[in-house]
């Protein structure tokens, strides 16, 4: 991957990875070893945590397809070397929550993932993304799903401190 050329964006636009395909497979143990140093990667780079959320799916059976999702991440990592979370002080702190979901995004179990941010400034602090527990029936339901889930993150937080 050294000679590969960086990319923009960790995942190209519109792609729906699924388990079903005619593809061959790859070798689950080569793909496992480079999935989890990306999954360890995420802890300093929220910007990755969806898409890696999104092929860790396929560690069981990965296929070339999933693969070549593995390989455009990295790709994005090469060219955004100089990214990462940077916190200043001040004396006045706001913090913002942004919540999102992808209705229906998982083409396997028609599933939708949450996104939630919490930002101290306009830094981020916390992050996650995961696949809904439920199927919702509409994009409303989603987005509500996500809200709540954004919300119970906060007060679970509260009262753990």
């Amino acid at each position: 991957m050294e000679d590969s050329n960086p990319v923009k964006t960790p995942v190209e636009i519109g792609i729906k990875l699924t388990n079903e395909g005619d593809e061959r497979t790859v070798d689950a143990t080569y793909f496992k070893h480079i999935v989890g140093s990306l999954r360890y990667l995420t802890c300093i780079r929220p910007d990755t945590c969806y898409v890696v959320g999104l092929v860790i799916r396929y560690m069981e059976s990965p296929r070339q397809v999933h693969l070549q999702a593995v390989k455009r991440i990295m790709c994005y990592i090469k060219g955004t070397t100089t990214f990462g979370l940077f916190y200043s002080s001040s004396k006045k702190i706001e913090i913002v929550r942004y919540s999102d979901s992808d209705s229906g995004g998982d083409s396997d179990e028609r599933k939708s993932t949450n996104g939630n941010c919490f930002m101290i400034e306009k830094t981020v602090c916390l992050w996650s993304s995961k696949k809904q527990s439920i199927v919702a029936l509409s994009t409303c339901e989603t987005e509500y799903v996500a809200a709540t889930s954004a919300c119970q993150s906060v007060w679970l937080s509260n009262i753990m401190t």
